[in-house]
């Protein structure tokens, strides 16, 4: 009996292709869209979950207060670790990861096989006592216990010696001819993707001193507790305090002379909390992490658009339905006629409605399959087709495709069955005033929705684009970095006087950071007489940085070799001059408590003020710019970390590979590494344009759903008055006219509803906005942008039906009639 309802079913659907056409369409991409998202989010809220003691293990972080300001770094000073596993019997283990070269690499040798290593970390050799992972040879509980020991994983191991068995007990030999070797102690399996942090080598801590020398004020450490079981991270961080006092207040008295009372009083402080691991990734956004983060704030938006676009099709699944239901009025009333019960006319209706779900759902599974590729590009991620068709999944998409079908059934089902047969066969059968305001309702709800959508996506775009725009206070274009330029060594002056005549090359500089790199260390500078120093970041650089990145002065100068006394000279930008409370700052002398920057014996060396530069995003947008000071390189040979070269636009490549040659000459044994600085600043905003593709992408399918569903609807529309059409053509009437009375009921109710979406959408990227410290204003013209592309899209979509009925002959349908 089943199959006959269903067989019924099939040629009802196949004698309306068209009809069935839209309805599993429009469906099938939208479960489609459902489940790639349903993935991504799956992903994003699954990462640290393969540690087995995830649950007991968080991250202290501290939040660093200074005088009028504060800013969140995700690492700390190194000696907090033994000190917290001291005081609080709540921790069983501190262990402490250093990323020690940051953005750069590492090269290691092992016989005549060289390799750059960048996810390169020194660990405590408790490092396996609070993470897991699968040990493939050595002993992972003692292999760190060792002075230069390494362990390695499984992709590492095999680049190195070919195999995971031959790995353990050899040498790796690092760069530089004075540095004893590291001896592979273990390996390790692959780190998880999904884990906040990642590496290829450990190297261990044990017997390098430089990591046991009590600091309680430099900022070093991204360290990690293992709670007991049990335990309360609030209890943790109740006894911080306590342990700043006991500890760490001395290491501040110090460094800032002055007593630790006093550092207070000025407004100075740390706070520390706890990470949960399996929180970090979606949650943590500090200075320093070891790896970009999602955002909490994205699986919001896409766990919302996976709603609205599964809603959008199931609504245009249901509208269709409903909509067509009244043309079957006459066959329910036949039906009844010829003996038919209701309870097999509501099986029927159910049958072919759910029958459409299915036949869409496995449309959809299709659609999926082939969109993986083109979302996996367009999240970063690397979803595998196993996910995709979990056991889960497919349960899930049966169910989904069982309630949707049994939804969209029951108008029809229930309503129709329910007709007098007399009254319909006689044609006095009308469809209600409800059905038609209800179709009119969701059509209003769906085109809110796409409006939001189009400002939604104006607005993240806008967004984006500021961000990485010209309008950052220095130039980024045309500029190439070249890492890792300490390694010339004495040679820094020569080789940057060599690339500077190269014919291709405008300008040349030397730096130890440069803006969109986390390279900038901290620093403190006070004038004379000052009871509190000003805190802030530092760049040593050379006397071309502020041509080379074309940042504006606004008084003084920049650093020059015509001023041999630039060597104790600095320059400021804006807001150190404001925080330092200096009204004439050119000429002012300043004086740190950084050892660094004074005489091997302490005493403190005084450096002039010789110039100021106006503000420039040196960091993120996300974060408000701070107090930033140049110091002069020359003091160091100009040996620095990275330079920065700007290319002229003619024959860019060729002068590229002249640089590279250049950089053989000098450095013979290290590969010539460079990237572009216009790259390097919009890969701050990785994340933000993450979700501006996947947000545009699929804001892009649910309009196109949104489309479908008029479009049937238009169909029916028409359909329904074809009679007053053809009447109208008989008496005059112009297919413009025709188009025009179809269309401008539609047009009334995108007109209503961009009415309601422009409030919705402004309040929503208010607060997106919000996390931004720099930021564009919404204007007006998104709205009116955003409201006239809707009524083109609607108008686009309703001229069809319309043309077509306008150019239709009207002896048919009357002949009809």
């Amino acid at each position: 009996m089943t199959s006959h309802y269903f067989k019924i079913a099939s040629r009802n659907l196949l004698k309306r292709k068209a009809y069935s056409a839209i309805n599993i369409l429009g469906l099938a991409i939208g479960i489609a869209v459902c489940l790639l998202i349903v993935l991504f989010i799956k992903s994003e809220l699954g990462y640290d979950k393969e540690q087995e003691k995830g649950d007991r293990i968080y991250r202290l972080v501290v939040e660093r207060r200074y005088p009028g300001r504060s800013t969140s770094y995700s690492f700390i000073p190194q000696s907090y670790a033994a000190a917290v596993k001291q005081e609080c019997p709540e921790v069983e283990q501190a262990v402490r990861l250093y990323n020690f070269i940051g953005n750069g690499s590492f090269q290691l040798q092992y016989g005549d096989k060289k390799f750059e290593e960048k996810r390169v970390f020194f660990v405590d050799s408790n490092f396996f006592r609070v993470f897991s992972t699968p040990v493939l040879s050595g002993d992972l509980a003692t292999a760190l216990h060792k002075p230069r020991a390494v362990v390695l994983t499984e992709t590492a191991a095999k680049k190195y010696f070919g195999s995971v068995q031959e790995a353990v007990g050899k040498m790796l030999q690092p760069e530089g001819n004075n540095n004893p070797p590291f001896e592979v102690t273990a390996v390790c399996a692959d780190w998880p993707k999904d884990s906040h942090f990642s590496f290829d080598l450990l190297l261990s801590t044990a017997g390098q001193q430089d990591f046991y020398q009590e600091n309680f004020v430099n900022f070093a450490a991204h360290t990690y507790l293992l709670l007991n079981p049990n335990s309360s991270p609030a209890a943790v961080e109740q006894r911080m305090q306590k342990i700043i006092e006991k500890y760490a207040a001395g290491n501040i008295e110090k460094q800032f002379a002055m007593s630790y009372k006093q550092f207070s009083a000025a407004g100075n402080g740390y706070k520390y909390y706890l990470q949960p691991l399996r929180k970090i990734h979606l949650i943590s956004h500090l200075e320093g992490e070891l790896s970009p983060n999602g955002s909490m704030q994205a699986i919001y938006i896409f766990s919302a658009v996976a709603f609205i676009i599964l809603l959008l099709a199931c609504i245009n699944f249901v509208n269709l339905a409903t909509a067509r239901s009244t043309e079957r009025a006459k066959e329910v009333g036949i039906r009844k006629t010829f003996g038919s019960e209701r309870k097999s006319l509501v099986t029927q209706f159910l049958a072919e409605s759910t029958l459409l779900a299915l036949i869409s759902m496995l449309l959809a599974a299709l659609l999926a399959f082939l969109l993986l590729p083109v979302f996996n590009q367009l999240s970063g991620k690397s979803l595998e087709v196993q996910e995709l068709f979990s056991f889960t999944n497919i349960l899930l998409l049966l169910a989904l495709a069982l309630l949707i079908g049994l939804v969209a059934g029951v108008y029809p089902a229930f309503v129709l069955s329910s007709f007098q047969p007399i009254v319909v066969l006689k044609g006095k059968f009308k469809s209600s005033s409800y059905g038609l305001l209800l179709r009119n309702g969701l059509v209003v709800f769906q085109f809110s929705i796409s409006v939001i959508l189009i400002i939604c996506t104006l607005i993240v775009n806008s967004q984006m684009q500021f961000m990485t725009s010209d309008r950052l206070g220095f130039r980024k274009d045309r500029t190439i970095i070249i890492e890792r330029t300490d390694l010339l060594g004495e040679s820094s002056r020569a080789f940057k006087n060599e690339i500077v005549r190269i014919p291709g090359v405008e300008n040349i500089s030397g730096a130890s950071s440069l803006p969109g790199i986390e390279n900038f260390f901290g620093v403190s500078w006070q004038k004379q007489g000052a009871n509190m120093p000003m805190t802030g970041r530092g760049i040593i650089t050379d006397d071309q940085f502020a041509a080379t990145l074309g940042l504006e002065l606004k008084e003084g100068r920049f650093f020059s070799k015509d001023f041999p006394t630039d060597s104790l000279g600095i320059v400021l930008n804006e807001r150190a001059v404001m925080e330092l409370g200096l009204e004439k700052p050119v000429g002012t002398r300043l004086t740190t408590p950084d050892e660094f920057y004074n005489a091997p014996d302490g005493t403190p060396y005084f450096y002039t003020v010789i110039g100021v530069v106006k503000d420039f995003h040196y960091q993120s947008l996300h974060k408000p710019i701070t107090p930033l000071v140049f110091t002069n390189a020359s003091r160091f040979n100009e040996v620095l970390f990275m330079t920065a070269v700007r290319i002229k636009a003619e024959n860019f490549s060729e002068t590229v590979q002249a640089v590279e040659s250049k950089w053989k000459e000098f450095v013979k044994d290290r590969p010539f590494q460079y990237a572009f600085l216009d790259k390097t600043v919009e890969a701050q905003y990785f994340a933000e344009a993450k979700t501006r593709k996947i947000f545009s992408f699929f804001s892009s399918l649910a309009i196109f759903i949104a489309c479908i569903g008029l479009l049937g609807l238009a169909a029916y529309a028409t359909q329904q008055r074809m009679r007053e059409i053809s009447i109208r053509k008989v008496l005059g009437a112009s297919s413009g006219t025709i188009v025009q009375m179809l269309s401008k009921d539609f047009i009334k109710l995108v007109l209503i509803a961009s009415l309601i979406a422009f409030p919705l959408a402004w309040f929503a990227m208010h607060k997106w906005l919000e996390d931004f410290a720099y930021r564009i204003n919404i204007g007006w013209w998104v709205f009116a942008v955003a409201g006239m592309v809707a009524i083109a899209i609607a108008l686009f979509t309703i001229s069809f039906q319309a043309v077509k009925a306008a150019l239709s002959n009207p002896v048919k349908s009357l002949r009809a009639e």
